[in-house]
């Protein structure tokens, strides 16, 4: 039988693991998968905050069932209205025939554009500093738009000092463990920051905004319960969750380098190896990694540790080789700032590759302090030379950027 487990006294997680899921948002969530958390206060009036995917709905809905009976359950609250959220809200619409669906003033308009029912729902919407009381307890809204879709929203009950985030905070872990304070930090930092630079990234502007409002409204929190992923439970955890969203956010620049390419017959290997040489001899520690072994998200990984990216490729039908090309679509769209930039490759006879990738870092705000490098079928020793050159060019760049 399924269960729900209580995170506070008559709050209860009721969410779904999904062990097997490789695949989030476009990017490769390695062996952890995820979860779909949700929710359950029993008050007066007994809510329920966000749903799971369609495919979870009879798991949450059981483990619904193991506190409460589900047509007691007198709200529902839709922080957020993406399928893996709101994708079983149909079914327990119908199992718990609520009085009232808050959500978001946007958050109506993407109800209205994903569910052919939703006119027949009891539909209300809640704006920032809109309030509900659910008998001891109240619940505080705050919109959070833009992170990461336009009807985001934070809902906040004072009376347990507990945040319902949605998919801020959140993580790709699928485990037995419900709080973040059982499993290892490191573990916890690097799922964070996965989540964090392949899907929040772009609205960093965004998240300084709502860590901003957080701090003006001098909110009392001791857990965080977000939507994917485990728990932060106690003020210090919960405090280190805010602030190591601040921190992503701010996107200062850090001393360390990832060379990012792929080769066809090595030679645009043997770049990378030379410019880390270079790099190494400025100080500067660099990761390698070629995307043919490295999936685009695991890169985006790294570069959030990054201050300087540096992209290789040969020159393929008078452009970019398909993952390079790929990787920089995927990089432009997640937006990165306050980075360092640099571009090498091969050619047969053309040549036009580093040119091109030396514009698509540009175009992403990039600062390119030094002139690309590209050799002409195998490098040879005059090759590897500038190439070392380009590496240590880069790293005292980035030294001096770092400070």
């Amino acid at each position: 039988m399924l269960k729900a487990l209580e995170i506070k006294k008559d709050v209860y997680w009721i969410g779904a693991v999904d062990h097997q899921s490789r695949n989030f948002h476009g990017y490769s969530l390695s062996p952890r998968g995820t979860t779909y958390n949700n929710y359950v206060i029993l008050d007066e009036k007994k809510t329920v905050f966000d749903t799971v995917k369609h495919a979870d709905a009879r798991v949450s809905l059981d483990r619904l069932a193991s506190v409460v009976n589900p047509e007691d359950i007198d709200y529902l609250v839709i922080n957020h209205v993406e399928a893996d959220h709101a994708g079983a809200l149909p079914m327990f619409i119908r199992a718990c025939r609520p009085e009232t669906v808050f959500c978001s003033p946007m958050g109506l308009k993407a109800l209205e554009g994903h569910f052919r029912a939703w006119k027949d729902w009891p539909l209300k919407v809640v704006k920032s500093g809109d309030v509900i009381s659910l008998g001891k307890r109240s619940v505080h809204f705050l919109e959070t738009r833009m992170l990461h879709w336009p009807d985001s929203m934070f809902s906040y009950v004072p009376e347990d000092t507990l945040l319902f985030s949605n998919d801020a905070f959140g993580q790709n872990i699928a485990s037995s463990e419900r709080f973040t304070d059982e499993i290892s930090g490191e573990v916890l930092l690097s799922a964070m920051s996965e989540y964090y630079h392949n899907i929040v990234l772009p609205y960093s502007p965004q998240v300084l905004k709502v860590l901003a409002q957080v701090e003006q409204m001098e909110l009392d929190i001791d857990m965080i319960a977000p939507d994917h992923g485990l728990i932060f439970r106690g003020r210090q955890n919960a405090a280190f969750a805010l602030e190591t969203y601040r921190s992503f956010a701010e996107q200062k620049p850090r001393k360390r380098a990832v060379i990012v390419y792929d080769t066809m017959w090595h030679s645009t290997e043997a770049m990378a190896l030379s410019i880390a040489e270079g790099l190494g001899e400025a100080g500067v520690p660099s990761r390698i990694m070629s995307l043919k072994e490295n999936h685009h998200s695991a890169v985006m990984s790294e570069v959030a540790r990054c201050g300087l990216v540096v992209v290789g490729s040969p020159t393929h039908n008078n452009g970019i080789l398909p993952f390079v090309a790929g990787f920089l679509t995927y990089m432009k769209g997640l937006r990165p700032q306050n980075r360092l930039g640099g571009a090498f490759g091969s050619f047969g006879w053309s040549g036009e590759c580093v040119k091109l990738i030396s514009e698509q870092l540009a175009g992403m705000g990039f600062e390119l302090p030094a002139e690309p490098v590209k050799a002409k079928f195998v490098p040879d020793a005059a090759s590897l030379e500038q190439c070392f050159a380009l590496g240590l060019t880069l790293g005292r760049a980035l030294e001096a950027k770092c400070g």
